[in-house]
């Protein structure tokens, strides 16, 4: 099975030749460059809160650009570039505090960057995507499991593919180290973040 197509008969040892050779012209049609489409598309964060609850937010403003190979996952890409000032956790004191010099120091580091190193098939409709996360000027390797969703034409006649993804991080990897200590025993956010994503791309005229 190749990057970014469904898993098919054609993915079974007893699968035949021809079975493989109908499907491979499906498959290479998804090859080809996308741009991310902002309003369709969701990158998002959960942090743990006082040891008990999670706290959910997302950034508004981003940018971002795929390749994909239909037949040979290694060939595919991924950038991304993130506003940090666009941070919503539907609390106004809280997003403030988080573009201040204790977290994302906004004024200085204006954009978070992702960009791909590495992509692979993981069986079915499964795909991890590793690269360079830099945030406040630092650049740490994560990775990226994504599911894809198919494809579609839609109103307007755009040719879209989609996208979930996930991600663990641990914020001190990149000097996010602010925290207050509870009376009750451990701190007031977590060490580690989870990063989704919800991805709708168009493909480039």
């Amino acid at each position: 099975m190749s990057i970014f197509g469904r898993r098919t008969t054609a993915d079974s040892d007893a699968a035949t030749s021809s079975v493989a050779t109908a499907v491979a012209p499906e498959l290479a049609a998804l090859t080809g460059d996308y741009t991310i489409d902002p309003s369709h598309t969701t990158i998002g964060f959960v942090a743990r809160h006082a040891m008990v609850t999670n706290v959910k937010g997302s950034f508004q403003e981003f940018e971002g650009a795929l390749h994909l190979d239909g037949t040979d996952p290694a060939n595919s890409t991924a950038s991304l570039d993130i506003t940090m000032n666009s941070i919503e956790t539907g609390s106004a004191d809280r997003d403030g505090h988080l573009k201040s010099a204790d977290f994302f120091r906004t004024d200085e580091f204006p954009t978070m960057t992702f960009r791909s190193t590495k992509a692979e098939s993981l069986g079915g409709d499964d795909y991890r995507i590793t690269g360079d996360l830099e945030i406040l000027g630092t650049s740490r390797p994560i990775s990226i499991d994504l599911e894809f969703n198919g494809t579609a034409k839609d109103p307007f006649g755009n040719e879209r593919v989609g996208f979930e993804g996930k991600a663990e991080i641990l914020r001190s990897d990149w000097g996010l180290t602010w925290n207050a200590a509870l009376e009750t025993g451990g701190v007031l956010v977590s060490d580690k973040i989870k990063l989704n994503f919800d991805i709708s791309a168009i493909r480039n005229a």
